[in-house]
């Protein structure tokens, strides 16, 4: 395959994270001979086959497609491993160096399917219209926290008529931000708040998640500045998007790398531990400690600090209801499965 076409910032920032990555394997190839096998990152899956960059000095930067050796667990984009070429411009993978994380999602079936790992930064992406739910974002919120993982909340579309200055997104916008929550209010269309993103991003490797036709793609494209990936026009008869992104696949940006991942539908938190619910709620997990009962469920248990705070708005009553109403869906989730 042809090597892939990168600016010299770019290709500059590849070759400063090459000894951050290579420390994940041990006794790293730094000497390949006539590029015929080394360490690299996996940057896209194709059902058996994956795209593996190479990192060592030399071939760096070539794409090989390649297959895996049977004894090695599921690859994700974002895995570093070594690689060893075969027949033609093809190669088989030899080893998985040690994951820093591993970000999944659950997949129709319900069962867990991985989506990135090695990342800094999971950013959730949720369209301004129709105007998400407060749940939905929780959900999102949770399953990051769950895994130790730092979120960035992306509003995009926010130049779609009478949304940017309505009332109920700025109160949606207002919940988070007065939590400390990183977000930026953008659209991929006209380019407002790209620089927010950026900014935000810098120097780290991102995963985007979302449901379908939230503008993931586009976002995507407007931060490259090119047509990195195709986009899909919004169901006029459900306003639900077309699934545009079908594997997840790692971009080079100009200061920082970015996971383009495919939609969802439904976000089930079934997977989650329950004690890890409250780590998406930090003001609930401040007022926890002091409610009278260990095993309060913040519903109408005698002596419970959480409702206290509600009421004196430490707690917004709209983050509390979806924490419960989160508690509530896994308990039935686990009694179902």
């Amino acid at each position: 395959m042809n090597r892939r076409r990168l600016s010299k910032q770019q290709q500059a920032r590849i070759t400063a994270n090459q000894r951050h990555r290579l420390s994940g394997i041990e006794n790293p190839v730094l000497d390949t001979e006539a590029g015929l096998s080394g360490n690299g990152l996996v940057v896209s899956h194709y059902g058996q086959m994956l795209d593996v960059e190479a990192l060592d000095p030399g071939p760096s930067g070539k794409i090989i497609r390649c297959y895996q050796r049977a004894n090695l667990p599921d690859l994700v984009t974002g895995d570093t491993v070594r690689w060893e070429k075969e027949s033609g411009e093809t190669g088989v993978i030899l080893a998985l160096a040690k994951r820093r994380n591993l970000f999944s999602r659950p997949g129709f079936t319900g069962k867990l399917k991985p989506v990135a790992a090695n990342l800094d930064i999971v950013v959730i992406v949720v369209a301004a219209f129709p105007l998400p739910s407060i749940n939905l974002i929780d959900r999102y919120l949770v399953a990051v926290a769950s895994v130790g993982m730092q979120s960035v909340l992306v509003m995009n579309k926010v130049d779609l008529s009478g949304i940017e200055h309505s009332a109920g997104l700025d109160r949606l916008l207002s919940i988070y931000s007065s939590l400390g929550f990183p977000l930026a209010a953008v659209s991929a269309k006209t380019g407002q708040g790209m620089q927010v993103i950026k900014g935000l991003l810098r120097s780290k490797t991102a995963v985007m998640v979302g449901q379908s036709g939230v503008g993931k793609s586009s976002l995507l494209n407007r931060l490259g500045g090119a047509e990195l990936t195709a986009t899909g026009a919004l169901s006029a008869s459900h306003n639900q998007g077309t699934h545009t992104t079908t594997t997840a696949r790692l971009f080079h940006l100009a200061g920082f790398d970015l996971i383009d991942s495919p939609g969802i539908r439904e976000f089930e938190l079934g997977f989650v531990e329950d004690e890890k619910v409250v780590l998406g709620f930090p003001e609930i997990a401040a007022q926890a400690g002091m409610c009278k009962f260990r095993n309060c469920r913040h519903e109408s248990e005698t002596g419970c600090a959480v409702r206290q705070a509600s009421i004196q708005g430490q707690v917004h009553p709209d983050r509390l209801r979806s924490y419960r109403q989160i508690v509530r869906s896994m308990e039935v989730w686990q009694r179902d499965k």
